[in-house]
């Protein structure tokens, strides 16, 4: 929620008083003035259409994922990076053409600007205002940001895969190697993942402010380089960056949990196949 707050136009700035000049908001101030405007519930809403498009979103990415990267281990050199590389792209790219729809719906409930004890729009109202005002392609703002975006899926599959086959390498190569991982092995995972994400995240995280201000309503941004264009030559370069630090707060643990979780799956159904 703070992450999107802070990369939206109307959380570029603050006026000082009597100065005239704009000072980019801190996490803290975009917590404090939320708290105390829209009260505590605020910081939950698009909570909904999470829940509803995570799973799927994650189902659709690891089998395009897996499938792709059969498919590309026929093509370039198997297990090689462009081998991860290209399957992380095609897996995002099919991802993010199916499930926009519902992050446009999360994206604008968290951009609602709605006083303290006043009724909130449901996930189910904001679709159908967003297809009453926008017609379809409405729920396809963002999309083009959403492709650009694919390149950190793609530096973080790279990085990660390459841990990956390095903490293989040294879990067999080690005296007292098992056949069988274990718990530190998985940990060892997370913590590749971890480092992988971080490092994508700061390398391509200019794309989400970008799609975020696609997403705002009645916004003067329009397409995908107009709106950097805008940004960079009203804001500067920084606010390429502005909510980067709850981006990665969010991100990091997220992206561990979930690739380390998808590696113990793999591993049950390996040794319940056998």
């Amino acid at each position: 929620m703070f992450q999107v707050q802070l990369g939206t136009l109307n959380g570029t700035g603050v006026i000082r008083p009597g100065s005239g000049t704009i000072t980019p908001p801190g996490l803290l101030q975009v917590l404090r003035s939320i708290l105390e405007k829209e009260g505590p519930r605020s910081l939950f809403r698009g909570l909904g259409p999470n829940l509803v498009g995570v799973a799927p979103s994650r189902a659709i990415y690891f089998a395009a994922y897996k499938k792709s990267k059969e498919t590309f281990n026929g093509v370039f050199v198997p297990n090689s990076g462009a081998v991860h590389m290209s399957s992380a792209g095609f897996a995002a790219f099919v991802t993010n053409s199916l499930m926009n729809p519902v992050w446009m719906v999360k994206t604008r409930m968290q951009l609602e600007k709605k006083a303290r004890g006043e009724k909130k729009t449901n996930a189910l109202q904001c679709a159908r205002y967003v297809y009453n005002t926008e017609g379809m392609r409405g729920f396809y703002r963002g999309l083009t940001a959403s492709y650009a975006g694919i390149s950190e899926t793609m530096i973080c599959f790279l990085i990660y895969e390459t841990l990956k086959k390095r903490l293989n390498e040294a879990r067999f190569t080690s005296p007292n190697s098992e056949t069988d991982k274990r718990a530190s092995d998985f940990l060892g995972l997370m913590m590749a993942a971890a480092f992988a994400k971080g490092c994508a995240s700061c390398i391509a995280y200019p794309h989400e402010v970008i799609r975020t201000r696609l997403r705002e309503e009645g916004s003067k941004y329009q397409y995908f380089f107009q709106t950097a264009r805008l940004v960079a030559v009203e804001e500067g370069y920084a606010a390429f960056y502005r909510g980067l630090i709850p981006q990665l707060i969010r991100q990091i643990p997220n992206t561990a949990i979930v690739l380390s979780t998808y590696e113990l799956i793999i591993h049950l159904m390996g040794d319940s196949s056998q």
